[in-house]
């Protein structure tokens, strides 16, 4: 009996060191998701409404480390692409007539 105890203060102290560390990272994984969202969006607008390319090509473009995280959709009628990191980032494209393509 006293073995499992000791084994689920272990687990406990494991868990609450996890999720310390979590706590204490979250602003940095934060901040890269929102920059790898930022980055697929503007370059999928790009890619997809100045140079004309299918979307399927475009995606293909994406080969930056940790870029497979970021989820990209594109909106044909409003012209504009948004690239989002599950419960963490979502950004906007949009291309803008002189400018090209802005974020939101």
């Amino acid at each position: 009996m006293k073995k499992v105890r000791v084994a689920s203060y272990i687990a406990a102290f494991v868990l609450a060191c996890g999720v310390a560390l979590l706590v204490w990272a979250w602003p940095d994984l934060k901040a890269q998701a929102a920059a790898g969202a930022a980055y697929g969006a503007r370059m999928t607008c790009s890619c997809r409404y100045i140079q004309g390319r299918s979307m399927e090509s475009c995606k293909g473009d994406m080969i930056e480390s940790g870029m497979d995280m970021v989820r990209l959709d594109d909106d044909s009628d409003a012209k504009t692409v948004t690239g989002s990191v599950p419960l963490m980032a979502r950004r906007t494209a949009r291309l803008r007539q002189g400018f090209g393509c802005v974020l939101d």
